[in-house]
């Protein structure tokens, strides 16, 4: 045994790798239908820290994972985010601040009534709420208000928060994820339903054709551009039509005339508008085989593509062509004239068959150019978020705080993925590369900051370490408890929606990963990248008033 943990020791890589590994393992294990899939490589993480003392990993290993975690999460985000500002996320950024706000009232009340002197109890704030950066500005605090104490007591209570946060840490994430587990069976909680009704309010469910003969006469006559710039959110467009024996796509000047037939593209309800707007509906299938027209799925590789609208690739009036479907990750969706283009999109393309390979250079098509991933692009949009992370904010206390490497990279990539392109840099990446950088990330961070904690597990738990145990595990229930019953219940969100914000107020990837794995849908991960950064800030902020107010 001790020659394998010698081995272990010595060999970083070896360590880092059977720490993932065996996660991965034991996360695939089902017990009572719970299993903490990708979560279980910090348990494991903490094991070995705790098993033997010279099982350790560099600090950068949970660094980079956590950087390129949040970067691409945020890069992946940014449209959505940006596009949420409005009363729904103003609700929930405030809710957020709310909750934390009572969790670090709850943690003075506790450090009282357990006893705890001050560095202690922020430590336990920092780690039942898991957040490493609130953690870093509690120490800072705490050495500016120590600088005049003997050295060994000033060490002391500088190494507190840290001590405390290692035994409360794991218990801050294991019991996220448990009320998760707990409120989903609670509630009997369908995920495939809830995001069945949510896509369906969206306007992303499924994708239907249904052919519309023109008889309203406040449509013949008029251009189809006139015409559909007068339906807000339609959520559908026409593809094509059928005037006597010809067939031919429409185009924005296309003039309607009485007992056209037209091809509308969309979902149910929305084919129930285009219904109302053009007349009444046809049992005729228009099909362009014969016509001298094609449909053709490709990829969007083309980088002057990407990041554009697709009323300004004027596709209508330059290839005779038009977008009638647009497939992203596992979603297919109909397209506006304001839909942005990423990189790695599958688009379906109607035109004419003399047109298919102009319009196929124009996209790119090309699978080879959509898995290279943009490696000067991504460093350049990680240099500046570190950066940013490392200025210092003011506090009107005259401290101090960074948002570190999780705060910087994640609201720069916010940004960068809603520009999506700056001049000749795309900052976007493909949707699958997106997702495997998002892991890799995820699962160093994991290991790295697992074995971190478990280094100073035993020792602390021999002195108080019940008691801290006790109040840590206290303050992750009740903040876990409100968050998910009030977002639920009250706010009447989803449930995928609810425990994406949880997890952003604990700001631990552990949890969203968890949820990703649940749920199959792009909520939490919209909802994470909402309300993270003030979740971030409140944080590290209440860390630090927590020192200045009680010390």
């Amino acid at each position: 045994m001790d020659s394998l943990l010698h081995l272990l020791a010595e060999n970083k890589l070896i360590l880092l790798f059977s720490i993932i590994g065996i996660g991965f393992l034991l996360g695939q294990i089902r017990i009572l239908g719970f299993n903490l899939g990708v979560s279980a490589v910090l348990f494991v993480g903490i094991a070995f820290g705790a098993l033997d003392k010279r099982l350790v990993l560099p600090e950068e290993i949970y660094i980079i994972g956590l950087v390129l975690f949040v970067y691409s999460i945020g890069l992946q985000s940014g449209p959505s985010f940006f596009a949420s500002f409005n009363k729904k996320s103003l609700r929930a950024n405030l809710f957020v601040v709310i909750v934390l706000v009572a969790g670090a009232g709850l943690a003075a009340v506790f450090t009282r009534l357990f006893g705890f002197d001050i560095p202690h109890g922020v430590g336990i704030f920092c780690g039942a709420l898991t957040n490493t950066p609130a953690l870093a500005a509690s120490v800072e605090a705490v050495k500016s208000y120590t600088a005049q104490y003997p050295a060994e007591m000033r060490e002391a209570l500088i190494n507190a928060p840290v001590i405390t946060y290692g035994l409360t840490y794991p218990f801050g994430v294991l019991g996220v994820i448990l009320w998760f587990y707990v409120f989903t069976k609670w509630y009997k909680i369908d995920f495939v339903k809830e995001e069945a009704e949510r896509s369906k309010e969206a306007g992303v469910s499924s994708i239907q054709t249904q052919t519309f003969r023109i008889i309203n006469p406040a449509v013949i006559g008029k251009r189809a551009e006139d015409i559909l710039n007068l339906i807000e959110r339609r959520r559908f467009v026409l593809s094509r039509f059928k005037r006597g024996e010809i067939i031919n796509i429409i185009l924005p000047d296309t003039v309607f005339e009485k007992d056209d037939l037209v091809a509308a593209v969309g979902t149910m309800d929305s084919l129930k508008r285009a219904l109302i707007i053009l007349g009444e509906p046809s049992d005729e299938q228009i099909t362009l085989d014969n016509a001298g027209f094609e449909y053709r799925r490709m990829f969007v590789s083309n980088e002057h593509v990407v990041g554009k609208q697709i009323h300004d690739l004027h596709l209508e009036k330059d290839y005779g062509a038009t977008i009638t479907r647009v497939r992203r990750g596992d979603i297919d969706f109909v397209p506006s004239p304001n839909t942005v283009l990423e990189l790695g999109d599958r688009v379906r393309v109607v035109t004419r068959h003399e047109n298919i390979q102009r319009i196929t250079k124009f996209f790119g098509d090309s699978m080879k150019s959509i898995s290279e991933t943009d490696f000067l692009s991504i460093s350049l949009g990680i240099v500046i978020g570190v950066f940013f992370g490392m200025i210092q904010i003011p506090l009107p206390n005259g401290s101090t705080f960074k948002l570190g490497f999780a705060g910087g990279p994640l609201i720069v990539s916010l940004i960068l993925g809603r520009l999506q392109r700056t001049g000749s840099i795309t900052w976007t990446m493909p949707f699958s590369a997106n997702l495997v950088l998002r892991q890799i990330g995820l699962v160093f961070f994991l290991a790295g900051i697992g074995v971190k904690a478990g280094q100073g597990f035993g020792s602390t738990f021999q002195s108080e370490g019940l008691l801290v145990l006790t109040a840590g595990a206290m303050l992750t229930t009740i903040i876990s408890f409100l968050t998910l019953s009030i977002g639920y219940k009250y706010l009447r969100l989803p449930m995928s929606a609810v425990m994406g914000v949880a997890s952003a107020l604990s700001t631990q990837p552990a949890a969203l990963a968890y949820t990703n794995q649940q749920v199959q849908n792009d909520q939490p991960n919209m909802y994470y990248a909402m309300v993270y950064p003030a979740s971030m800030i409140s944080k590290i902020i209440l860390a630090q008033l927590l020192v200045t107010a009680f010390w």
